[in-house]
């Protein structure tokens, strides 16, 4: 859902350097954005997700609220006839006032912050890139700035949520989890409404007319956006802080609200629960650290804000992306420590793959090739593409380092971790594999994205890089 991924964590669509005249690469159908025309095949998945996407979630968060996380329990209650859909419904909490105010609390602050406190963190932190920074080139040749401080908000909201749990006692650790189910509707309902407000802004008063999407079908503009970069003012940038704030933020959050519960039903917290929090803690700072780059990725440069974003960020995120703590608060796992000790080094290395690959990408990009990757000097195929005026450029392919053994192995880092948070809740339910599983259906659609669109920008350049590196995530496999 949330390309995020989400979560994030999207990146671009080839590992090469551009040499000459980016700015005129402007308004190529085929090079940027989502589709100009609707297939019969993309209009019913964009309707049965539209329709289908908020019961999935509502079930998995239902399962575990009902049915200790299983999620074949209650599917042989309704065929038995011992549940009834009614029935599930009636059980399940329903919108609350006090949930209300407390996810409007959360918003508020997180607006705050990403428009009220300038980052400060990249004058003293050495190696982080934060403050004003440029975006990439859209479409219609803008370059928008944004204000990056997502580290600077995580650490502010995360010191204040400690300062609360050990001396304040505002309010319990736990809120979060004690109000999960009234939370889902608040979240629903500022999904729906910041997706349709940017459908409606598009037509009426969009931020730049030349970097919108018409397709005829209002189901499709809906879903996948019109706008590609929706403004309130200068700054306050749809994409960046749904996308980030508060959806990113609060997964730390809502793992440690988790842990508090545990805690408070158990009186320990599992190692499986502690392992969660970590490996999952150590990806969003990873996010956060390199918030600038995110603007270069393809949510930033290619994807239009509809509900697939908005809606996402807000619901499918924060629900879940963290159903391997929720388990474990109902199923508390304690791992042996030969099991604790594989299923760490597991997502440790994968972080490491993930993270090392993008360097090596950012780094070939920033000198141009003229760098080492281990210890030697990069190989790379360069090609050539044709803007919309008629331009040729040039750009380089890297097929050395990460890049060479696959052409996508940032996203089989990416994987390994997401499987490392699945093993950590033991074998005993589905529930907490559907991570793994959609992370998998969400990556793999997004290599056959990125090569459909490198293959035509680039022609019979790609399919000679592909003959150099012929396995997108696996070597030998796939």
């Amino acid at each position: 859902m949330a390309d995020n991924k989400v979560r994030k964590r999207q990146k671009g669509d080839a590992n090469g350097t551009h040499q000459a005249g980016m700015k005129n690469q402007l308004k190529d159908p085929v090079q940027w954005g989502r589709a100009w025309e609707v297939d019969w095949f993309s209009l019913m998945s964009v309707v049965l997700l539209l329709c289908f996407a908020p019961f999935i979630v509502f079930f998995f968060i239902m399962a575990c609220d009902q049915y200790q996380c299983s999620i074949t329990h209650p599917l042989l209650d309704l065929y038995n006839g011992d549940a009834t859909l009614l029935s599930i419904w009636n059980k399940a909490p329903s919108f609350s006032w006090a949930a209300a105010k407390i996810y409007a609390a959360w918003v508020t602050f997180q607006v705050v912050l990403y428009m009220g406190v300038p980052d400060f963190l990249h004058k003293i932190l050495p190696g982080y890139v934060g403050g004003v920074q440029d975006g990439a080139l859209t479409p219609a040749g803008l370059i928008n700035k944004y204000e990056v401080n997502g580290l600077q908000c995580w650490i502010i909201t995360h010191a204040l949520w400690l300062a609360n749990s050990h001396y304040f006692h505002w309010f319990s650790p736990t809120i979060i989890i004690d109000h999960w189910i009234p939370l889902l509707w608040c979240t629903n309902i500022l999904g729906y409404a910041v997706s349709t407000f940017a459908f409606i802004k598009a037509y009426l008063f969009p931020t730049n007319p030349e970097d919108c999407k018409f397709t005829g079908n209002i189901f499709y503009n809906y879903m996948m956006g019109i706008e590609f970069n929706p403004r309130i003012g200068k700054w306050f940038d749809f994409k960046l802080f749904f996308n980030g704030r508060p959806g990113i933020v609060a997964w730390t959050l809502i793992n440690l609200s988790y842990a508090a519960k545990q805690q408070e039903l158990y009186g320990y917290v599992t190692n499986s629960m502690i392992l969660v929090n970590v490996l999952q803690a150590i990806y969003v700072l990873d996010f956060f650290w390199n918030e600038a780059w995110y603007l270069k990725t393809i949510d930033i440069c290619h994807d239009h804000f509809g509900w697939y974003l908005g809606w996402g960020d807000c619901v499918w995120l924060p629900f879940l992306y963290t159903l391997q703590g929720l388990y474990l608060v109902y199923n508390p796992v304690q791992l042996s420590t030969p099991h604790a000790t594989s299923i760490l080094i597991l997502g440790l290395v994968g972080y490491y793959i993930f993270r090392s690959t993008n360097h090596q990408k950012d780094l070939f990009r920033r000198t141009e090739g003229n760098c080492k990757i281990w210890g030697k000097k990069p190989t790379f195929i360069e090609c050539s593409y044709r803007s919309a005026d008629g331009a040729i450029h040039k750009s380089k392919l890297m097929t050395s380092g990460f890049w060479g053994v696959s052409r996508h192995m940032n996203y089989t880092g990416d994987l390994m971790g997401s499987l490392a948070y699945c093993l950590a809740c033991g074998g005993q339910h589905l529930l907490p594999y559907f991570y793994i599983v959609y992370m998998t259906i969400l990556l793999v659609h997004r290599c056959i994205r990125d090569e459909h669109r490198c293959s035509s920008k680039y022609g019979k350049d790609w399919n000679g890089y592909t003959t150099l590196v012929p396995y997108r995530l696996l070597p030998n496999i796939f």
